[in-house]
């Protein structure tokens, strides 16, 4: 893990029977034959994930849920998410991303369309339960596979490109969701169902897609030349042989690194960001704009979406021709922290979104380069099962973070309290992120000391 060497990207070449490769133009290839199809699988996934924001708007009122139920069934979706992500993730690596990610996404379209119907708190619960836990293994699966793909220095503009499907998500939502809310009554629906019922479909016929157009690592890749696969699969071969001593390729040896563990601590920390956001920021600003229509609400709610997915390229791409990761990623979570703070003290529309858009500007920027840091130390099944569990635990946060701003929420009649409790969570993020770089030079000062007195002697 470094934050100060440059690491920029190399363009390589390989010579092979009279043929060259060229490492850039390969993996300009690459990105364009998987980015664009995991991006749009991720943006229906994510949609399918965080459209209870905006079905939120009637829904709660339909079936008569209090702030503190309606967050806590959104957000329990995470308790089945984190019970399985490990495992599922585990089960990946054995059996191939094309068919795992295929049966994830089927599953859980199904399911997402089946949220229509919900007919209270009980049943609102039990159906996010599940949905989260056949959604389990997605994300990380999803790290996991760039990681066959793309060597470390090339690494997070690979995933912030696919990551910018979270934000883009929220864009593409908030225009859909606002249609589907504006169909209510059709064929004796509420609008809300519409959402549900519309927005779930699309992963059931990508995950069908799945199985004839994701091939499982550059092996299977038919559109790969046998030059660019051997140049490929060597690459990141010699890769992995450069890693330091202490890097990790087995899930116990993971587990006892102090990394997997503090990593873990800071994306539970930035997680109450990210789905607070995602849950309840057309309730935010709602509550601020009581006269505007609920339509109206998800289009503007999807501005702050459209900015966070332009940091997030813009950090993740910087990060990799500096080499560096702490710094961007920490101001990042300022950033963030002092969005949510500015939005807990907004007293009219405009200032409103002006904080939220902040808020998730920062949010997402960390977001990309933060995935880029595991993946440093981190390979073969110590990676399935250590990217699962860094994002199973904080991802429970997804859960608790909402449900707090939700019981702060009916206690206190306004969102201030709950958001200044998030903008707390988003600066010790950004402390804990410092804090990592900040042992990882003094362990590496003294792993130099010593290496230096072994050749003395």
């Amino acid at each position: 893990m470094h934050d100060s060497a440059p690491t920029p990207a190399i363009a390589l070449e390989y010579s092979s029977s009279a043929t060259a490769v060229n490492g850039d133009q390969l993996f300009s290839k690459i990105t364009w034959l998987l980015i664009p199809f995991m991006f749009l699988l991720y943006v229906v996934g994510y949609l399918d994930r965080i459209n209870i924001g905006s079905a939120a708007l009637t829904m709660q009122q339909d079936l008569s849920l209090t702030a503190t139920q309606y967050t806590f069934g959104a957000g329990i979706f995470f308790l089945g998410y984190f019970l399985l992500e490990l495992p599922s993730n585990l089960v990946l690596e054995q059996v191939g991303a094309r068919r795992w990610i295929a049966r994830i996404m089927l599953t859980w379209g199904a399911i997402a369309s089946a949220m229509m119907f919900v007919r209270g708190p009980v049943s609102l619960s039990g159906m996010r339960f599940l949905l989260g836990a056949a959604e389990a293994g997605f994300f990380p699966g999803m790290v996991l596979y760039l990681t066959y793909w793309f060597p470390a220095e090339r690494r997070a503009k690979a995933m912030s490109s696919f990551f910018v499907a979270t934000a883009i998500a929220g864009v593409i939502g908030g225009p859909v969701s606002a249609l589907c809310l504006k169909m209510g009554g059709t064929a004796g629906l509420k609008g809300w169902q519409w959402v549900f019922l519309l927005e779930g479909l699309p992963s059931i016929v990508l995950g069908v897609a799945v199985l004839f157009i994701l091939p499982d690592g550059p092996r299977q890749a038919r559109w790969l030349t046998p030059p660019e696969r051997d140049w490929l699969l060597e690459h990141l071969r010699e890769e992995k042989a450069r890693l330091p001593g202490h890097s990790r390729h087995d899930l116990a040896g993971a587990m006892k690194d102090w990394r997997l563990w503090l990593l873990s601590a800071i994306y539970f920390l930035l997680m109450a960001g990210l789905y607070t956001f995602g849950f309840l920021a057309p309730a935010v600003l709602k509550d601020v704009a009581p006269h505007w229509s609920n339509p109206r609400v998800t289009l503007f709610a999807a501005i702050p979406y459209l900015a966070a997915s332009v940091s997030m390229v813009v950090v993740a791409r910087h990060s990799d021709l500096t080499g560096e990761r702490i710094w961007h990623s920490a101001l990042s979570a300022f950033v963030a922290a002092a969005g949510f703070a500015s939005t807990a003290a907004a007293f009219g529309p405009v200032s409103c979104l002006i904080g939220l858009t902040i808020g998730a500007v920062g949010v997402w920027a960390m977001f990309g380069t933060f995935w880029a840091l595991p993946t440093e130390f981190l390979q073969g099944t110590a990676a399935a099962g250590g990217i699962a569990l860094i994002n199973s635990i904080g991802c429970l946060n997804g859960w608790a973070a909402p449900v707090l701003v939700g019981r702060l929420k009916d206690a206190t009649h306004h969102y201030s309290a709950g958001l200044l409790a998030v903008a707390a969570c988003l600066l010790c993020s950004g402390l804990l992120v410092l804090l990592m770089g900040a042992l990882t030079r003094i362990i590496h000062r003294r792993d130099a000391e010593i290496a230096e007195k072994i050749e003395c002697q």
